[in-house]
């Protein structure tokens, strides 16, 4: 073999091992890049995680952002929970219950037929008065339940006329509680022989201008006060003096009065010229018409005022009966006698 060949031969096996060289090293170098790439798209995971400082700078204010919705949901819950307690104080209204004749009438009345012979009078014949006196019951109550409306006056009798009249075997007391914040009336009746309580209505009423330096916060005071039996109903044209004034009493206890008559219990004020009384009358267009704006405002001197249809309402009922009333600056302060009885 010559020289020249052992050279070209020399030279090819040269190259072909560089070649292959070449070849392992291009392969090597491409496997390198793509761990590169996998350890890359897993520091790119580990990035996400929340211990990763980027995301826990997005995360802080997402988080107080719901906190504060979620403190603000609870002073919403809070707040309708206060308006429903207040909604569940006690309500109702079956007083014309105490006047119907039939079988829906209320435990207290019953119904009796009239006749002018009676076994308790003797000598004479008997008229709505004496019915009225017989069973502890005003003529007002007895002419409302005749009437079948809201007459207190009209007192036409017939034999054989039914009517309603308090139970004389029943030992019936009145209470009433006044919530002073709440400007609203809650009106019981106390079954003293079986210790319960009805409630027969609501009613909203007006009170005592304010005066923070008084115990119950204005005029009207707080505690528990028995009524008195010096009523008196007014008329227009009825004059009397209020105040050393000759004035039309009207336009002052409008049509009806039921004073207060003594201190019982836990009392701010005294009772002397304290009462429930109508709204005032006042003139416009030449007539005295009632001033209804004076119910749920605190703008007397003191006394206690409703509408007149409720005050007549009222009065017709209680002041044949003993009654108490308890003044409160919140009704769950109220010390209810009794236990209570829904009547259905």
């Amino acid at each position: 073999m010559s020289t020249s060949k052992i050279v070209m031969i020399g030279a090819v096996a040269l190259f072909g091992v560089i070649g292959v060289l070449g070849f392992f090293k291009k392969n090597q170098n491409k496997q390198e890049v793509v761990l590169d790439t996998n350890k890359s798209k897993v520091q790119e995971i580990t990035i996400e995680v929340p211990k990763g400082p980027k995301v826990e700078i997005k995360k802080k204010p997402v988080e107080k952002k719901i906190a504060k919705k979620v403190v603000k949901e609870i002073k919403k819950t809070d707040e309708k929970v206060a308006i429903k307690e207040d909604d569940n104080l006690p309500d109702a209204n079956i007083i014309d219950r105490l006047f119907v004749t039939d079988s829906s009438r209320l435990p207290i009345v019953e119904t009796v037929t009239y006749s002018s012979r009676v076994p308790w009078l003797q000598g004479r014949h008997a008229w709505v008065a004496d019915y009225a006196s017989h069973f502890s019951t005003t003529r007002h109550f007895i002419a409302r339940s005749l009437n079948k409306k809201h007459d207190y006056f009209t007192q036409k009798i017939n034999p054989g006329d039914r009517f309603n009249v308090l139970r004389d075997d029943k030992n019936i007391k009145f209470h009433l509680v006044i919530d002073i914040n709440r400007s609203k009336l809650w009106f019981y009746y106390l079954d003293v022989d079986t210790n319960e309580r009805v409630l027969l209505k609501t009613y909203k009423v007006g009170l005592g201008r304010k005066e923070s330096k008084r115990e119950s916060g204005g005029l009207t005071p707080v505690g528990k006060y028995s009524l008195g039996s010096k009523v008196a109903i007014y008329k227009p044209n009825v004059l009397g003096y209020f105040q050393d004034n000759k004035i039309e009493l009207i336009k002052v206890f409008g049509t009806r009065w039921i004073p207060f008559n003594e201190e019982l219990n836990n009392c701010s004020d005294s009772a002397k010229g304290l009462g429930l009384h109508g709204a005032p009358w006042v003139e416009s267009n030449g007539e005295l018409v009632e001033d209804r704006s004076k119910v749920g405002k605190y703008d007397s001197d003191g006394c206690i005022r409703l509408f007149s249809e409720d005050m007549e309402e009222m009065f017709s009922i209680i002041i044949s009966r003993p009654t108490e009333i308890e003044l409160v600056k919140d009704f769950k302060e109220a010390k209810l006698p009794g236990v209570e009885k829904i009547i259905k």
